[in-house]
C-alpha cells in the first residue's frame, strides 16, 4: 500500500480500509499464537499500513 493510494481516498474509504487492516492484524496474531502463520513478516506489514492510513487521515483534517 502506498501513500499515494491512500491520498487519492476519501475519508469514508479510509474508514472501511483502516477496519479490514486491524481485522487483518487481529487474525494474523491470532495465527501467531496458534501456530498457524506462514509469514511472519506480515504482521509488521499490515502494522505499518495501520499506521499509513492513520498519518493520512491525520492530514487530511
Amino acid at each position: 500500500m502506498r501513500g499515494k493510494e491512500l491520498r487519492g481516498m476519501r475519508p469514508e474509504e479510509l474508514d472501511s480500509k483502516l477496519n479490514e487492516l486491524v481485522q487483518t492484524y487481529f487474525n494474523l496474531r491470532f495465527q501467531l499464537k496458534t501456530g498457524q502463520l506462514e509469514n511472519p513478516k506480515r504482521i509488521g506489514q499490515v502494522k505499518k499500513d495501520i499506521a499509513r492510513v492513520k498519518t493520512i487521515k491525520r492530514e487530511q483534517l
